[in-house]
């Protein structure tokens, strides 16, 4: 039997995947940022409520750090279809972002995606930052100044209308793939009305794609729910858009393989709560029964939690 180790130090910091996405295939993901840095502190988020709630442009890490890790993965797999920098909160208050990207260009052949909520859109840098990724995909959850606030909770410098002129200024710019998330809650932003107006929107920035997503994790607030499947289905239709609504995989996979099993639980699990049946997949040379014991443990001295959502179970990383 397989022993677990006990803990070590993680050599990635900025890296972490391959992560499977319906939109992006296996992507190597990338965090430029503090975790739960961010200019929003949406009602739906995986993360829980923002910490460092933050609309400034700050140079976190060192760029050349964070292309060294990514160097140094990509010797381990390469089995991905994207290197995405999305963070675990805003990657545009990465004031290093546009080096980043550059140095990824050169460094890579893979294609190098952004997703962000796309609030500073408006501001020159962040675009031209932006420019030479071959996809960027940000959010649009709302039609109305009101509802926006209601679903994203913006800083205070942002708002709507400044949000949706940034995305049609840098579409007129931008000559990579330009995609956009809609994130549907229930009773929130799913009726006809309310989606015809965000597709109104949509149109008018000239999107190359539409996705729809719900709150497949724990969100923020415990209020928050998945809209009902014929609700999914019309929005789909409204819209134009290829839903990503009910994306589930076990799939989830760790760069470092020598690193302990506690330590890869809390990483990914800092990142999105992990599913209990993600975790067995995570750890699937060990024995169930080790699994389990292990679980509890972490859950005792308190360095997860589990919560049941949507009838599931899953396991986060407690806030301090």
């Amino acid at each position: 039997m397989q022993q677990l180790k006990k803990k070590q130090e993680h050599s990635f910091k900025y890296v972490f995947g391959p992560v499977p996405s319906r939109r992006l295939g296996r992507s190597l993901g990338i965090s430029p940022i503090p975790r739960k840095t961010c200019n929003f502190t949406c009602i739906y988020c995986q993360l829980g409520r923002t910490t460092n709630f933050t609309n400034k442009r700050v140079d976190f890490f060192p760029s050349e750090a964070i292309v060294e890790e990514v160097q140094k993965a990509l010797l381990i797999t390469d089995q991905i279809d994207y290197v995405t920098i999305v963070g675990d909160g805003e990657p545009t208050l990465y004031a290093g972002l546009g080096s980043l990207i550059n140095s990824l260009k050169k460094q890579t052949s893979f294609p190098i995606a952004v997703i962000t909520n796309g609030a500073l859109l408006y501001r020159e840098d962040v675009r031209h930052d932006l420019l030479n990724a071959d996809v960027i995909l940000p959010t649009l959850d709302a039609p109305t100044e009101k509802l926006f606030r209601l679903i994203n909770r913006p800083h205070k410098e942002i708002n709507l209308k400044s949000i949706i002129e940034g995305m049609k200024q840098f579409r007129e710019e931008y000559k990579g793939q330009f995609w956009v998330e809609v994130m549907l809650v229930k009773g929130k932003n799913d009726t006809p009305e309310i989606l015809s107006k965000i597709k109104d929107i949509i149109d008018s920035i000239g999107f190359d794609k539409v996705f729809i997503n719900v709150p497949i994790r724990p969100p923020a607030e415990s209020w928050v729910k998945i809209p009902d499947p014929e609700v999914l289905l019309e929005a789909q239709k409204i819209l134009s858009a290829e839903s990503i609504s009910l994306y589930e995989t076990s799939d989830v996979t760790s760069i470092d393989k020598t690193a302990p099993p506690e330590q890869n639980i809390i990483e990914i699990a800092q990142r999105h709560p992990l599913r209990e049946d993600q975790v067995y997949s995570l750890l699937e040379t060990f024995y169930k029964n080790d699994v389990e014991n292990l679980l509890l443990k972490m859950e005792k001295e308190g360095k997860i939690k589990s919560v049941i959502y949507n009838d599931r179970k899953f396991f986060i990383v407690p806030q301090k």
